[in-house]
C-alpha cells in the first residue's frame, strides 16, 4: 500500500495544525465523542482573531467604501430560491471512486494536483495545458473523458496506489431539510450553500430603504453549508463555514470595469494584512460558472500549494433575471440618469472567512534559529499583523511580590476597555514572552521595580524581540496606533 511521502511542506501544515490546536485557535468538533469530519470550533485565540477579520473586512467595505450597505440576511430561504439560482440542477461536484481503497475524490481536484505536480517541476507549459484541457472537459460536461484524462495522465490513488477508478459522477453539495412539523416533500428546504443569494432577493429592499443609486453594493458575512464529499486540508474546505461577499451592482456594459477595479483593489487588500507579494497570485478561470461572464481568483501559496481564497466574478445579470422569472416580481432598477428601468449587472467579491483564517496562520507561522553555537535554538512565533492578532498585549510583572502584580493589575485595568489584554503572573518572565510569541501578542508590557519609582514601563516587541521603555501615560494612544486599522486602509 503507497504511502504519501512527509515533504518539508506536509510537515510544515502539520506543524501548522497542531499549533493551533494547543494554542486555543481550531479544535476539532465534537471531540470527545471522537469528532465530526470536516467540522470545527474556534478558540479563545481563534475566536478573538476571526471576529478581527471580520470586523476589518466588514469596515473596508461598508465604510472604506460610501457606495456599499450591509445586510445579514437568513440561512433558511424560500426553497424556489435555488430552483432560481441554479443550484438545484447545477451545484454539484465530479467524483470519482478508486475502486481497491474505496475512496472518493474530486475528480477536478486529482487533475488540478496533477498540474501542480507539474508545476513544481518547472513544466508550466504542460501544468497549463493540463488546466486548460480540465476545465475545457467539465464545461462540456463530458465525464467520461474526465475519466479517461485521469487515467491517461497516470493519476494513481493514494492509498492504494492503482489507477482502478470508477466512472465519474457528479454530486449535489446542498445540505436539505425540514420545515415545518411534517417530514414530508412539501416541507423540503435547504441549507444555504452561499449567503449570495439573500443579497439578491433583498435587492430592491436594501435599493429603496437605504437610498441607494446605481452603481453600489451590498455587503454581508454569515455562514453557508455544502456537503462536501471530500473534506480535507484542516478548515481549508469544510461543511459548515464563513462567507464574506460583496454583490457590486452596475450598469449593463460597465461590468468588465468594475470587475477589474475589484479584482485590483481585492489584492491589494490582502497584500496590505502582511501577505507577501510572492505567495500571492490571480488565476483566470478557463472553466465559468453558468452565471458567469469573467472569474478571477486570488490565490495563496498554501503548504500544499496555491489554492483559491477569493474569487472576484461577473455575474451579468443572471441572478437579478432568474429571480424576476421565478418570483414574477419585476426586480429592475430606474436609473434617472439614462432614464429608463434595467435589471443591473453584478461583480462579485467572495471571500471565504475560513480560508483567509488559515492563510493568515500559515504565514504568520514562524521558526527561526536564533543565537548560536551551543546556545542555537528554534524560537516559533506568530506575525500576525497587530490589527488582527487576537491579544494585543500582555502585562507581566517581573515577580509577584515588591508590589509589583498590583501595579500590573491597574495597568491592565485602564487598557482593558480600549483592547484584547491579557495579565499574566506565573513563570518566569523568559516563558511568558515565549507563550506570548505563539499566539501571537505583538506587545508585551513588562513591569518591574523601576516602574514603581518612574511609572515606566518596558515593552518588548514581538517580531524583534527588541525593547524600549515608555510611560505608562502612553501605553494606550502606542498601542491604538500600533494596532489600529487605519493602518491597513493607509495602504489600500
Amino acid at each position: 500500500m503507497a504511502k504519501k511521502e512527509q515533504t518539508p511542506e506536509n510537515t510544515l501544515f502539520r506543524d501548522i495544525v497542531a499549533h493551533a490546536k494547543e494554542y486555543g485557535f481550531v479544535y476539532p468538533s465534537s471531540e470527545i465523542y471522537e469528532g465530526l469530519q470536516a467540522v470545527y470550533d474556534y478558540g479563545p485565540y481563534g475566536a478573538e482573531l476571526k471576529k478581527n477579520i471580520k470586523e476589518l473586512w466588514w469596515n473596508t467595505m461598508t465604510r472604506f467604501n460610501d457606495d456599499i450597505v450591509g445586510l445579514d440576511s437568513a440561512i433558511f430561504m424560500h426553497p424556489d430560491t435555488w430552483k432560481a439560482s441554479g443550484h438545484i440542477e447545477s451545484f454539484n461536484d465530479p467524483m470519482i471512486d478508486n475502486k481497491d481503497s474505496k475512496k472518493r475524490y474530486r475528480a477536478d481536484v486529482l487533475l488540478e494536483e496533477k498540474a501542480a505536480e507539474y508545476e513544481n517541476a518547472g513544466d508550466q507549459e504542460r501544468a497549463d495545458a493540463l488546466l486548460k484541457k480540465t476545465g475545457q472537459l467539465l464545461e462540456a460536461e463530458d465525464l467520461d473523458a474526465v475519466r479517461e484524462l485521469i487515467i491517461a495522465e497516470d493519476i494513481k490513488c493514494p492509498i492504494s496506489g492503482t489507477a482502478n477508478w470508477t466512472e465519474v459522477r457528479q454530486f449535489n453539495l446542498m445540505f436539505s431539510t425540514q420545515i415545518g412539523s411534517v417530514a414530508d416533500g412539501s416541507g423540503k428546504i435547504y441549507l444555504r450553500p452561499e449567503t449570495a443569494q439573500g443579497i439578491f432577493v433583498n435587492f430592491l429592499n436594501v435599493q429603496k430603504t437605504a437610498r441607494m443609486k446605481v452603481p453600489f453594493g451590498i455587503a454581508q458575512i454569515g455562514k453557508a453549508f455544502r456537503n462536501e464529499i471530500v473534506a480535507r486540508q484542516f478548515i481549508f474546505r469544510m461543511r459548515e463555514f464563513e462567507q464574506m461577499e460583496m454583490q457590486f451592482f452596475v450598469r449593463p456594459g460597465e461590468e468588465m470595469e468594475w470587475y477589474e477595479k475589484w479584482r485590483d483593489m481585492r489584492l491589494k487588500w490582502h497584500k496590505a494584512i502582511g501577505i507577501a507579494d510572492e505567495d500571492l497570485r490571480l488565476h483566470e478561470h478557463e472553466k465559468l460558472a453558468h452565471y458567469a461572464n469573467a472569474a478571477v481568483d486570488v490565490e495563496y501559496k498554501f503548504p500544499f500549494g496555491f489554492k483559491e481564497v477569493e474569487g472576484i466574478h461577473s455575474r451579468t445579470d443572471f441572478d437579478l433575471k432568474s429571480h424576476q422569472e421565478v418570483s414574477k416580481k419585476k426586480l429592475q432598477y430606474f436609473d434617472p440618469e439614462v432614464g429608463k428601468n434595467y435589471i443591473p449587472y453584478v461583480v462579485e467579491t467572495s471571500v471565504g472567512c475560513d480560508r483567509l483564517f488559515l492563510m493568515l496562520l500559515c504565514s504568520a507561522f514562524k521558526n527561526e534559529e536564533v543565537g548560536e553555537g551551543d546556545n542555537l535554538k528554534t524560537r516559533t512565533y506568530l506575525k500576525l499583523h497587530p490589527a488582527l492578532a487576537p491579544v494585543k498585549a500582555a502585562i507581566l510583572p517581573l515577580t509577584k511580590k515588591d508590589g509589583l502584580p498590583e501595579k500590573g493589575m491597574e495597568i491592565y485595568k485602564s487598557l482593558k476597555g480600549a483592547f484584547n489584554v491579557v495579565y499574566e503572573e506565573a513563570a518566569s518572565i523568559g516563558k511568558r514572552y515565549t507563550r506570548q510569541d505563539l499566539i501571537g501578542t505583538p506587545f508585551c508590557i513588562a513591569v518591574d521595580h523601576q516602574t514603581l519609582e518612574d511609572n515606566t514601563v518596558t515593552i518588548r516587541h514581538r517580531d524583534t524581540t527588541e525593547q524600549e521603555r515608555m510611560p505608562i501615560s502612553e501605553l494606550e494612544s502606542f498601542i491604538a496606533k500600533a494596532t489600529s486599522f487605519n493602518r491597513i486602509y493607509e495602504q489600500l
